[in-house]
């Protein structure tokens, strides 16, 4: 029991570490290719920018605020917690495909 406990242990810290660095090396990949340092002209107040990034897939989205209190945009941002964790450098990356997000944002303008 204690030895499948420690697996354990070491399966969800290696699962971490792979994560932060897939997390780093698109957000370095984001701050290169996009100029990240200084602030798009594109994000209006009361939005935000997240990247739907899946299966070497990725989109930004600028994303009103509103979406905040949509259950099913607070599922993605679960996914990324549990993805990437809080600690997250640079922008934030949700993952799932960004046709996913897409229905989803439109889904709320409707």
């Amino acid at each position: 029991m204690m030895v499948l406990s420690f697996f354990g242990k070491i399966h969800d810290g290696i699962s971490v570490f792979f994560a932060q660095r897939k997390l780093e090396a698109l957000s370095s990949s984001f701050n290169e290719d996009r100029g990240m340092e200084v602030p798009e002209r594109d994000v209006m107040e009361g939005h935000f920018v997240v990247f739907a990034n899946k299966n070497q897939l990725t989109k930004r989205f600028v994303v009103d605020l509103h979406y905040l209190s949509d259950p099913v945009f607070l599922g993605l941002l679960e996914r990324a917690k549990e993805e990437y964790g809080f600690k997250q450098r640079g922008p934030l990356v949700i993952p799932c495909h960004p046709q996913e997000l897409e229905n989803i944002l439109a889904r709320r303008k409707t």
